[in-house]
């Protein structure tokens, strides 16, 4: 008896998958290397505790889309909260991508832009950026003139190269997209980070969203939580596909009770820049190439060792990082989060011992 077979294109699929492994120092994805603030644990923990076991959770999570609309000066008409915001883009692509569409990304990005478009049955359509990875905007206007792709992606800051989009290239992309018929899709996963957000840019018969998470900044990557910001006649759209009660009442508490916080989060992310800079100073004075970063992490490569050697390295040393070679264009490179003093101290004399 033969086993059952996946569709072509799941079969001939790589997963997506960040190693966890047993370190000392784990700078591997992009997490925030502090706790969320005094006293957020023990909030969640009380509204937990009269949580009505029994009873599906909101459907709806209006609190939560609620709150998140007033960060972001929306209704919660245009809020759409899931899983992390990787459910929220499967959830953009399995609306309005699928089979016959197809969706466009730009060389090296964030890797689940392609891995999500292709479980979904939406062809991958994928421009190259320039040398210094910022966006070729003539390669943009081909790729979309050519493909008309009916979902568009851009991240910015860009994983993993932290490379921020300016306002003048989102803005074209969006006219290139509208021309189209697509929508444009600005994955803001740092965007706390950068000084310009997408969210200014919406409209209401704008084919735009702007997508976040809470992962990153907002020191939350167990709770999983995502969200999208997005005209009200997408997220309607998208409301229609997600399954129902897929959003647990445990996240959408921590979610909501998390925005209580908001200063002590931009205090982390000026920590973390701060940080960011100490750990660039640091790498110059090292054998490897840096590119400059607008979010918490930073892209190098080892200029005269293999970066998959170098990995191997600082993993021995107890220190992990991402070993960014199966990106395209990023042969030889490595990624580093940003972690704390004492963490990012223990990654350089790991470094320094495995170049020299």
């Amino acid at each position: 008896m033969s086993r059952p077979q996946p569709r072509d294109s799941v079969a001939l699929m790589a997963g997506y998958h960040s190693p966890q492994i047993d370190v000392g120092v784990r700078l591997n994805t992009n997490e925030s290397p502090e706790m969320p603030p005094s006293g957020f644990a023990e909030e969640v923990a009380a509204a937990v505790s009269e949580i009505e076991w029994h009873r599906y959770p909101g459907r709806s999570a209006t609190e939560l889309r609620t709150e998140i609309g007033k960060l972001h000066g929306v209704g919660p008409e245009q809020v759409f909260a899931a899983n992390g915001s990787n459910e929220v883009l499967q959830t953009l692509l399995l609306t309005y991508g699928g089979f016959g569409r197809s969706a466009a990304m730009f060389e090296p990005t964030y890797a689940l832009h392609s891995h999500l478009s292709r479980i979904t049955g939406t062809d991958v359509v994928a421009g190259e950026r320039l040398a210094d990875f910022s966006l070729d905007m003539d390669e943009v206007e081909r790729v979309i003139s050519d493909s008309r792709p009916a979902v568009t992606f851009l991240c910015s800051p860009n994983n993993p190269t932290g490379v921020v989009d300016t306002e003048a290239q989102i803005r074209r992309t969006l006219e290139l997209v509208s021309d189209v018929g697509g929508i444009l899709c600005v994955d803001e996963a740092y965007g706390q980070f950068a000084d310009f957000s997408a969210v200014d840019l919406l409209g209401p018969e704008v084919p735009l969203v702007v997508s976040r998470t809470y992962s990153k900044t907002w020191a939350m990557a167990a709770a999983r939580l995502g969200y999208v910001v997005a005209p009200d006649w997408v997220v309607a759209e998208l409301e229609k596909v997600v399954l129902p009660y897929h959003l647990d009442a445990m996240t959408q508490i921590a979610g909501t009770l998390a925005l209580r916080h908001i200063d002590a989060m931009y205090e982390r992310v000026a920590r973390l820049v701060e940080e960011r800079g100490r750990l660039m100073a640091a790498l110059a004075d090292l054998p490897v190439d840096v590119w400059p970063s607008s979010s918490n992490f930073v892209l190098f490569r080892p200029r005269e060792h293999d970066g998959g050697d170098v990995w191997q390295g600082l993993v021995d040393r107890s220190v992990l990082v991402r070993n960014c070679a199966s990106w395209p264009h990023l042969d030889g490179c490595l990624r580093v989060t940003i972690g704390t003093p004492a963490e990012d101290d223990l990654f350089l004399a790991a470094l320094t011992e495995v170049l020299t």
